[in-house]
């Protein structure tokens, strides 16, 4: 199938019906490369095996792993039902009698395989300095780690808090807690002491693990303050274990701080692994919502190890030569599952960087690409889009012997938000030399891994979409009765069955874990209840499915429902847009109005007139913006998620949600100016009624 050119069309007007639905759509298809094909890791066949049965096909990705003991019931579901005192709460167990060691199956099991000169983690520091560890040394490091953490009384069950950038001694402290059988919650290094303490105290961890500072940007920034901060009159903190990253001068309080250096490097470098229940609970991450208290999701041992490995290996194709890079702060979910546990479960070198894409200059992932040959490149669009600011049509020095040699990539893959059409389109041609396939994934912290994703050697990509579930995974997009919606029309995402690698529980409000997932389609489907995981989607008339943002997120004009990713796609597909955030806002006239946000891109600003006839043309006269308010950052979280509920609380000066999660929390303040001036000069005219 040869790719094609993008084609729109307008499918609501200012005369349609209630409820009618813009679409954007997205032509271009890109088949899977030859070679690829040829030497995939699963092939098109795994589809059938999976949906003749899905659980024996859960059951093969688990004999990948090592198990001490093997599990007598694979899989044990009670989904929720009406009693006496309302609806229950469902209890999902998957390998039920199995029992493992992670950090077993992440490191310990490829020395014991003769594989322990192989390089595991290649880290780059901010300031650059550089480190590779094999995975016979991160063996060692991780013992010292173990013995360590029980010397400080750290038992199986215990939570463990992590407070530190990306490093190797965080990766090294995350799988001690899953060798000890402890419970780790590794919190984003640049979150403020409110948000640490929040987790601390929700989790009600015995140990804090943190550091004397760490590089932010070409700074020494001191956080043991604001770990001070955040650990004040904790009652069941008993420690904190403190890396010396920056060598500054830090608060200490005797008997409680630990350095790293003096606690864990002396420590034997040998420790037996003990194997755990499959069910144990491996770590809680929390989300990031702007709205109510972040939530504490939990994730089992067995069953999320078999789900990211697997994933892992069949998406991303995994090869023993592979070098591979997710760009992640390891404290999101995406590096639990691409950065720690799946790729070293398959046993693949990784390269892992502390600082920001920026630091010191543009360049530096493409510096670091071409230092360690990466082979799998795995970012978020945010970041995309901004490159596509920085750089243009061409990264620097394209076609020229100035140019970073990238030439070792063999496949690239984004995360957090549906990417829009332009910006996959050029990640392809700049990173990808305009052959290497995408992998769009689509999944949660809830789900543990991807849900929605291609594999690179059976399916045709399409700019935009995530494409159809993964071989295992029950994918569909219903409507309010439960029912799946015809193609092209929009509805809510769910899942149909339960899988392994699903959160088991909010910690500590089992009752809020059932009503945000699980309580709007209770009673439906062959297994008693769908997941609902909170995005708005639609399907094509091959089956594809397209994200179309949070269900909050729609905008309901006279009741047209707009998609505000497919909105934002239109405007970053301008080249002075580098960046969009659309949401909906009050309007007296037509209940909501379309608000775009929007960051000036490579070709400098554009006219809003042109950016509102572009939307217009793309999608619809309905669904061009009515407010266009130019602003130098978009408000996000760590994971790159545009907070667009954010961006309409400050349009209409609502009182703020919980901010505790922001990747950039100085967005704010700026977003605030920006739309100050802006409703100061809005006059009505022909463009803004």
């Amino acid at each position: 199938m040869e790719e094609t050119e993008p084609r729109t069309e307008a499918q609501a007007g200012p005369g349609a019906a209630a409820d009618a639905e813009a679409r954007l759509s997205e032509a271009r298809v890109f088949p899977a490369p030859a070679g690829f094909a040829a030497t995939a890791n699963v092939d098109a066949s795994e589809y059938e095996r999976a949906a003749a049965d899905p659980i024996a096909f859960w059951e093969r990705a688990a004999e990948r792993l090592d198990w001490a003991e093997l599990w007598h019931t694979a899989r044990s579901w009670e989904p929720p039902v009406s009693g006496p005192e309302g609806l229950t709460v469902p209890r999902a167990e998957w390998f039920v009698g199995g029992k493992l060691n992670v950090a077993h199956n992440c490191v310990d099991r490829h020395v014991e395989a003769g594989r322990g000169s192989k390089v595991a983690l290649h880290f780059e520091g901010e300031p650059g300095d550089r480190e590779s560890v094999t995975y016979a040394e991160l063996q060692r490091r991780v013992a010292r780690a173990a013995n360590g953490l029980i010397e400080l009384g750290i038992a199986p069950g215990d939570r463990v808090v992590v407070y530190l950038p990306v490093l190797v001694e965080t990766v090294v402290i995350a799988l001690a807690c899953a060798r000890v059988g402890a419970v780790h919650s590794l919190v984003f290094g640049g979150f403020s002491a409110e948000a640490l303490r929040f987790r601390l105290s929700d989790t009600g961890a015995k140990l804090l693990v943190t550091s004397d500072g760490q590089y932010r940007r070409g700074k020494a920034v001191e956080v043991k303050s604001a770990a001070d901060e955040a650990a004040r009159d904790l009652p069941d903190l008993e420690h904190v274990l403190v890396v010396r990253r920056t060598g500054q001068e830090v608060p200490w309080s005797d008997g409680r701080d630990h350095w790293w250096h003096e606690a864990i490097e002396t420590q034997p470098d040998v420790h037996e692994a003990e194997a755990f229940d499959a069910e144990h609970p491996l770590f809680i991450i929390y989300t990031s919502g702007t709205t109510g208290k972040p939530k504490g999701l939990v994730h089992s041992s067995g069953g999320y190890l078999t789900h990211a490995s697997w994933a892992h290996w069949a998406h991303f194709d995994a090869k023993p030569s592979d070098v591979h890079w997710c760009t992640a702060d390891l404290a999101w979910v995406t590096a639990h599952t691409y950065e720690i546990y799946g790729p070293l479960s398959n046993g693949l070198t990784q390269v892992i960087y502390e600082g920001t894409p920026d630091a010191p200059h543009r360049e530096r992932h493409l510096e670091i690409i071409e230092r360690y040959g990466v082979t799998v490149y795995y970012t978020a669009p945010t970041l995309i889009r901004t490159f596509m600011t920085w750089f243009g049509d061409a990264l620097p020095g394209a076609g020229t012997a100035n140019a970073h040699d990238l030439s070792s990539i063999r496949l690239l893959g984004t995360v957090g938000e549906a990417i829009n059409p332009e910006a996959w389109v050029w990640f392809r041609r700049n990173f990808g030399r305009d052959e290497v396939p995408v992998v769009d994934t689509w999944w949660q912290s809830e789900t543990g891994a991807a849900m929605i994703a291609p594999l690179p050697g059976v399916t045709a990509l399409k700019p935009g979409s995530a494409t159809v579930g993964l071989p295992g995974i029950d994918v569909a997009v219903v409507d309010d009765a439960g029912e799946p919606v015809a193609p092209g029309r929009s509805g809510t995402l769910v899942v149909r069955s339960p899988w392994p690698g699903m959160a088991r529980t909010v910690w500590g409000d089992a009752e809020r874990y059932r009503d945000s997932y699980w309580a709007r389609f209770a009673g439906h489907g062959e297994h008693g209840a769908y997941y609902m995981a909170g995005d708005g989607a639609t399907v094509d008339a091959d089956g594809y499915v397209w994200i179309l943002g949070r269900l909050d997120d729609v905008v309901n004009v006279s009741g047209h429902r707009l998609s505000t990713i497919e909105i934002e796609s239109s405007l970053v597909a301008h080249p002075a847009v580098g960046e969009a955030g659309v949401t909906g806002v009050a309007d007296a006239v037509t209940g909501q109005a379309v608000a775009a946000f929007v960051v000036d891109g490579a070709a400098g600003s554009a006219d809003p007139a042109h950016l509102r006839a572009k939307v217009a043309r793309d999608i619809g006269p309905v669904a061009k913006p009515k407010i266009i308010v130019r602003v130098a950052e978009l408000p996000k979280t760590r994971s790159g998620k545009i907070l667009r509920r954010l961006l309409a609380q400050i349009w209409q000066g609502d009182e703020l949600g919980d901010l505790t999660s922001l990747q950039n929390p100085w967005a704010v303040d700026d977003v605030r100016e920006a739309v100050r001036l802006a409703q100061h000069q809005l006059v009505p005219t022909k463009e803004t009624t």
